[in-house]
């Protein structure tokens, strides 16, 4: 029977609704009227304000905006005969992007609604609990005091959390809604209006038969080569390159992390552009190979597709070992010296010492790491764009919107930029999303760094 009484003063909405008092139910209809029946003035009246705006929103224009979601409107612009005049007036019509726009903000407004209903409920409990407990209830200044003392936590994150849902989820919200729409170039607002296709784009996609599904299987495939590539090659010569510079017989330890380092200190996009200039079909790396007599005509660095692909992976090496060289020197620092000890008595050469000892060690260590890598490489936009920007252009899938050295998401920045197709675009993004979230799942959750955690301690 205790338990039952303690559970029951546990501060919840199944709880208030279950065994509030009649105040405290009556705030789920009025909000606020249980903090204000019990002396709680200016908290109550803030939860009813919260509640008459609500109120006032959603009949001046809340109603509106959702039902204009299940439209996307139906006034199309255009050009209007004036018999009056004897001229044509243009009429602005409807705009399909600002009523999907207004009509999540619509969805987002509920939500926050609901929130405060339920901090409503729950502090009018909250209330009745300290009161028939006998405990003094606190007033206005005393919750403006608290969040700066213990409740300080919901201070320093309501800012950040705002943040999050302008610039993060309602952006993501609004494009993941285009996936289900038919924007593209020949449904341009405010001119022409788009409409809910359902899931007719992610069909699209997914059928290798049509033109956009025979783009998505080849980018997407070369996607998951690049990623692999580019991920585990940088891992292991970076790795290498540590420990040639970590032994004790390297002299100059500084000077060669110097060296490398300097790939990092001038910006990325410099040397990409830089690369890219001087492998073109005249530029300086041909032009002396020519004037060496070396070859008679240009290497096709970016007109061949394999030269390409494989010019863009040696690239991408020169300017991601560096990062991985100095991501894994403090970890090789940090290997028991005793273990190598051990191993070499046992009769072990440094090439049973690196996969028995160094390799296992590092795995275990830099997975986080890795998956972070692998990931960021599947949208390593700056590399691809910079250097080849999709090319060779002669030879595409889906007339010419994806290049042979297209990632997803540089395929998904032209179709968005240069071919204003921005159904097809958040498709893909969603695509890339579930990607790159199923693998760090997977990945993550069989690596020892989650099941063996103290393994190496």
């Amino acid at each position: 029977m205790a338990n039952k009484v303690e559970h029951a003063k546990v501060i919840s909405v199944s709880n208030a609704l279950r065994h509030g008092d009649t105040f405290t139910r009556l705030s789920a209809v009025i909000m606020g009227t249980g903090n204000i029946c019990r002396k709680q003035v200016v908290k109550g009246l803030l939860y009813l304000a919260v509640e008459i705006l609500f109120i006032a929103f959603m009949v001046i224009s809340g109603f509106g905006l959702l039902g204009g979601l299940t439209t996307l409107g139906t006034n199309e612009g255009g050009e209007v005969f004036n018999e009056a005049k004897q001229v044509y007036e243009y009429t602005a019509g409807d705009n399909s992007m600002l009523i999907l726009l207004y009509g999540i903000l619509a969805v987002f407004a509920i939500i926050a609604f609901v929130f405060a209903w339920r901090s409503s409920l729950k502090s009018a409990y909250q209330a009745q609990v300290l009161k028939e407990a006998g405990k003094p209830l606190p007033g206005f200044c005393g919750d403006v005091a608290s969040l700066f003392d213990q409740n300080l936590h919901k201070t320093l994150l309501t800012g950040p959390i705002i943040c999050i849902f302008a610039f993060t989820i309602l952006p993501l919200v609004f494009m993941a809604a285009i996936a289900f729409t038919n924007y593209d170039r020949n449904h341009q607002p405010p001119g022409k209006l788009f409409d809910w296709v359902g899931l007719a784009n992610f069909g699209k996609l997914l059928d290798s038969s049509s033109g956009l599904g025979t783009a998505f299987w080849h980018v997407l495939g070369w996607t998951i080569v690049w990623a692999v590539l580019a991920t585990f090659l940088n891992y292991i010569l970076g790795m290498i390159l540590a420990i040639v510079i970590n032994r004790k017989e390297t002299k100059w330890k500084a000077m060669w992390r110097f060296i490398f380092v300097l790939s990092i200190a001038i910006p990325q996009f410099v040397s990409l552009l830089v690369i890219r200039t001087m492998l073109q079909p005249e530029g300086s790396i041909n032009v002396l190979l020519k004037q060496l007599g070396l070859i008679q005509k240009s290497l096709p660095f970016w007109t061949d597709v394999t030269w390409a692909r494989i010019t863009i992976i040696v690239v991408n090496l020169w300017v991601g070992v560096p990062y991985t060289m100095l991501q894994v020197t403090g970890i090789l620092q940090n290997i028991p010296a005793d273990l190598y000890e051990a191993a070499r008595v046992d009769g072990a050469n440094a090439v049973v010492q690196f996969f028995k000892i160094t390799l296992p060690y590092m795995l275990f260590v830099t997975t986080p790491y890795l998956i972070t890598q692998f990931i960021g490489n599947i949208n390593n936009f700056n590399v691809i764009y910079l250097l080849t920007k999709g090319a060779p252009a002669a030879l595409s899938y889906n007339n010419g919107t994806a290049g042979k050295t297209d990632l997803l998401v540089t395929w998904l920045y032209k179709l968005t930029m240069d071919f204003k197709d921005y159904n097809y675009a958040a498709v893909i993004s969603i695509a890339v999303f579930v990607l790159s979230a199923v693998f760090s799942l997977a990945a993550y959750r069989k690596s020892g760094a989650l099941k063996n955690e103290e393994g190496f301690q």
